[in-house]
């Protein structure tokens, strides 16, 4: 494998996130000797201590090249089809107002691009990943890269072991003459991942130790009870950016109201019963924090967190 990837005219690429899995990835292809290019596609909704932790990576792994989205060009088409279409639509035209003031480009990528929606995205309409990350590193990376006359090698950190979604993940996939996907941690397992941290003196990301089941959005949609909790506990000011943001989005919104999370995601019927002061990202909390049934408190929710709490066992 590693002389076919050094053949001349071939460039390896590595999507990173700052998560364990990429991480393990960077780390295998060092080990390796592959002459490889690390890129990050920031999507401005990571926490702090990730874009600390990228850093770090840096200082022991060598450059990681950063690129982001930029919508900036897009809010004037937005607001034009805001005025030409919504009235058509039967929209309120003190909704329409609030959407054309607000439709201002922050330079954040996340909080853009469901400006420009007007909704956030959901675990049945996904499309955060996809344009933030899969879009922006094509345009901006491989594309410049074959058109330049190489071979792109797109090293991603799948494990088959991840999610039901994964079980049929390739090792490698052919997408074009210039493009392949290559996933050499496919049959790893999480145990796997942290033990090449540890042979190469590696730390992984704090928030692995901070009760993150995931690294990336900060809370990512597929976020589960105890994440949220460890969440609301461990880093208040990360749901009052959230909180701002809904209501950002929610003017910039057709129907007046979108939330990053809600207890009855996809349930279409009830988008008029949904406001952001009954279902923000602050009332999702209180949910995560009941039992079944959203009627009693579990108690361990709301104590004090521990200093350590892996969902790995790296507090061990």
């Amino acid at each position: 494998m590693t002389e076919t990837l050094r053949t001349l005219g071939r460039r390896n690429i590595l999507s990173i996130s700052g998560g364990k899995d990429s991480t393990a990835m960077w780390l295998l292809a060092t080990e390796q000797g592959i002459n490889a290019l690390p890129v990050f596609a920031d999507t401005g909704h990571e926490h702090p201590l990730t874009y600390d932790y990228l850093d770090y990576l840096e200082s022991k792994l060598g450059k990681l090249r950063r690129v982001r989205a930029d919508f900036t060009q897009d809010f004037a088409e937005r607001r034009d089809y805001i005025s030409r279409e919504w009235t058509k639509e039967g929209v309120a035209p003190e909704q329409i107002g609030r959407a054309l003031a607000a439709l201002v480009p922050t330079g954040i990528p996340f909080l853009d691009l469901c400006m420009l929606k007007g909704r956030f995205p959901s675990t049945r309409v996904r499309f955060c990943s996809e344009i933030l990350k899969r879009d922006v590193i094509f345009n901006d990376v491989f594309i410049p890269t074959m058109d330049a006359g190489y071979q792109v090698i797109s090293w991603q950190g799948i494990r088959r072991d991840e999610s039901e979604a994964r079980r049929g993940a390739l090792e490698r996939e052919t997408i074009a003459p210039r493009l392949e996907f290559y996933r050499p941690l496919i049959h790893w397992s999480a145990a796997d991942v942290f033990a090449m941290h540890k042979k190469h003196d590696i730390d992984p990301n704090p928030l692995y130790k901070l009760g993150m089941g995931r690294v990336g959005c900060m809370p990512c949609i597929h976020a589960g009870r105890d994440e949220i909790i460890e969440i609301a506990k461990r880093f208040p000011e990360e749901v009052a950016r959230v909180e701002r943001w809904e209501a950002i989005v929610s003017e910039c919104s057709k129907h007046g109201v979108s939330v990053l999370m809600d207890v009855r995601v996809g349930r279409a019927a009830d988008l008029d019963e949904i406001k952001a002061h009954t279902h923000g990202i602050r009332n999702y909390i209180d949910w995560a924090r009941t039992a079944r049934g959203g009627k009693i408190y579990n108690l361990a929710s709301i104590e004090a967190p521990a200093a350590c709490a892996s969902q790995y066992g790296l507090c061990e």
